[in-house]
């Protein structure tokens, strides 16, 4: 699948690649490596699909990369258990974290993932990593039974084959080559492990194993290890407790590969994708001098259907990651004047509206479920001239008042025959500048938002 884009979601709707790795490979294209969110009721699936793109604009989706049904100790109760978090038996702070979850979001989980004896009714695979050495292409994967293993290709989009299991228990496989040739495994949840890869890159040297390498209590990690290395610093990445819950994207700092790391700070906060909001994985890397952060963004009122996003980073010269907001634009220019908003790039949510696909109006997706003082945020717009008009496509009855950085600019009254889609303009008042822009929904009646574009006094705008 071919894609064109430099916004967020950075991928078509329907296509769900949260927990993403980014890799500039030997051919000097970018691939991005995460899990696969198809299950309506717990994160992940059984398949990998690689992302790439060669200029950060035209994006593929190559054919499966990698199945769980590959593994050939999947599903085999002899197998050996190695040491690891226990999912069956949660820690007391991943029983805080669990008991902290909305209750629906508990239940539906487990129901999707368990018998009512306790047994999974499937193994999944949860997040991966990848790395090119030799002209091979290693992928480290992980399975929902916690179970890691590494299988090769010769093309970095896979598909991937030869699966060996690794003697380690966790999830979320983290992979590093440092300068000097020495490769690096990185696994777990709460607690993070770390270890040097042996030269056949399938093996772990179990000597040089280095436990909580980052933890909870020290680091706010969560879980989601990826390793960068900028200048003669080390990057631990992964998902960050500072805020309460997996949202952010932290990072700690060290001179060694395996520590000791202090911790710096967060990147990016998901909270407010969605309703449920709960947790993120991602990863920064450069591209052609221009780091990116990568990370995911749940939909449809649930902790799944994960959508990978983009946006671009500055390292400072101290070595400090200025934090990003989460945007609609992603990597391209403020959207311009008479440029089509889609309701489903809201990048920040407040009160019970999200985003879902959408069955009825010939849309791939939609804002739907808007209620009464709802807030849906887009960032950002751009114009050279005074902003006149905004101009909205839905579907329902209500009101929107429109706000440009926090500053309210107009109003638009939407009404319209039952059951059809409907198009609404109404003036906006605003000077010439980027902005911000939210729409804050009133005595709303069955209101779904599709589209929005905002049109400035330029000629041929309005």
């Amino acid at each position: 699948m071919e894609y064109v884009n430099k916004r967020n979601p950075i991928l078509p709707p329907g296509y769900h690649v949260p927990d993403g790795e980014a890799h500039v490979m030997p051919d000097g294209k970018l691939y991005v490596y995460g899990s696969y969110d198809a299950l309506d009721m717990a994160y992940c699936s059984q398949e990998y699909y690689v992302v790439s793109t060669k200029d950060m604009e035209h994006w593929t989706v190559h054919d499966v990369a990698f199945k769980a049904q590959d593994v050939p100790w999947m599903g085999d109760p002899e197998a050996e258990h190695y040491p690891g978090i226990d999912w069956y038996h949660p820690t007391p702070f991943l029983q805080k974290m669990i008991d902290a979850m909305p209750k629906e979001a508990k239940t539906e989980n487990v129901e999707a993932q368990y018998t009512d004896a306790g047994e999974r009714k499937q193994e999944l695979l949860f997040a991966p990593d990848c790395i090119s050495r030799g002209g091979k292409y290693y992928l480290y994967f992980c399975l929902s039974d916690d179970s890691e293993g590494v299988a090769v290709s010769d093309r970095p989009e896979g598909p991937f084959k030869d699966p060996v299991r690794l003697p380690c228990g966790g999830i979320d496989p983290a992979v590093f080559i440092d300068d000097d040739g020495q490769a690096y495994y990185y696994w777990g949840q709460v607690f993070a492990h770390g270890a040097k890869l042996n030269d056949d890159m399938v093996s772990i040297d179990t000597d040089s194993v280095v436990d909580d390498i980052v933890t909870e209590e020290k680091h706010c990690f969560h879980e989601g290890s990826s390793m960068r290395k900028i200048g003669d610093t080390y990057y631990y990445v992964y998902a960050d407790m500072e805020r309460g819950k997996p949202t952010s994207l932290g990072y700690a700092t060290g001179k060694n590969p395996l520590g000791p790391f202090t911790y710096r700070g967060i990147i990016i906060d998901n909270d407010g994708c969605d309703p449920q909001s709960w947790n993120n994985h991602g990863s920064i890397e450069c591209v052609e001098g221009q780091w990116y952060v990568f990370y995911h963004r749940c939909s449809r009122g649930t902790q799944q259907h994960r959508r990978l996003c983009v946006e671009k980073l500055t390292v400072n010269p101290d070595g400090s990651i200025d934090e990003v907001k989460m945007t609609s634009q992603g990597i391209g220019e403020p959207f311009a004047p008479g440029e089509k908003i889609m309701g489903y790039q809201a990048c920040s949510l407040k009160g019970n509206c999200y985003i879902d696909v959408d069955n009825d109006h010939g849309y791939e997706e939609k804002l739907t479920n808007i209620c009464d003082a709802d807030e849906a945020v887009f960032r950002y717009v751009k114009s050279e001239t005074s902003w006149k008009r905004i101009e909205l496509t839905c579907f329902g009855n209500g009101t929107a008042a429109v706000f440009l950085n926090g500053e309210k600019a107009g109003e638009v009254s939407i009404s319209g025959e039952k059951g059809n889609v409907h198009t609404v303009s109404a003036p906006i008042t605003m000077d010439a500048g980027e902005y911000e822009l939210m729409l804050r929904f009133e005595n709303p009646e069955g209101m779904e938002l599709l589209e929005v574009r905002l049109f400035s006094d330029k000629r041929g705008d309005i």
